[in-house]
């Protein structure tokens, strides 16, 4: 039987230091997490044996990434970890309705700015007041990259593709009021993790 387990570099380099974040921004029992553009899944086994406490969610519109996804999980023997949604974040209505967290690295840059407004309106409709969205990637602050290697990250995936790009954290703040950035949190390679707090 093949193997379906895919091995993307980028995961396998920031899951430690997001694990972290995860840890000290979310409480340690009883929760549901949903991971929104899990990939291939190897975040998504990596916080759930890291943290038996909580019930992982992973979902991707992509069925190779899904397929990923459940080898991992089943490769790790995870009981923690629900089998992936089919999840658009685009879609007015979300496969789930009970989620006290979400969780989302490496998206919101790589896919059109639909997708990021999809993703901050869905967490209003889904998060209960008071519930956490947790983005990781690279911004720009007050329209100003944070480096030089992230203006040229972000010319280079506008050269691939014109509907992406490193986004402002301004610009996702005015997506809906419901969120409010909480704080910023540095991370290596220029990333930050977002902590977004829905509010009543």
């Amino acid at each position: 039987m093949s193997d379906l387990r895919l091995f993307f570099p980028a995961t396998s380099r920031n899951r430690q230091v997001i694990r972290e974040v995860l840890q000290a921004e979310l409480p340690p029992e009883g929760l549901r997490v949903l991971e929104v553009a899990s990939g291939s899944g190897e975040h998504a086994a990596f916080f759930a044996a890291a943290m038996p406490g909580r019930r992982w969610i992973p979902s991707d519109p992509d069925p190779a990434h899904r397929d990923s996804i459940s080898a991992w999980i089943a490769h790790e023997g995870l009981n923690n970890v629900d089998p992936p949604l089919a999840l658009d974040v685009e879609a007015p209505v979300w496969p789930i309705t009970e989620v006290d967290a979400i969780f989302c690295a490496n998206m919101v840059h790589i896919a059109p700015w639909s997708a990021a407004v999809g993703l901050f309106e869905g967490a209003a409709r889904l998060l209960p007041p008071g519930g956490r969205l947790l983005t990781y990637g690279p911004y720009q602050v007050d329209g100003n990259h944070t480096s030089p290697s992230n203006a040229d990250f972000d010319a280079s995936l506008r050269a691939r593709d014109a509907r992406w790009g490193v986004r402002d954290i301004a610009a996702l703040a005015a997506v809906t009021s419901k969120l409010r950035l909480l704080r910023r949190v540095s991370m290596p390679a220029n990333n930050l993790v977002l902590v977004w707090e829905r509010q009543p």
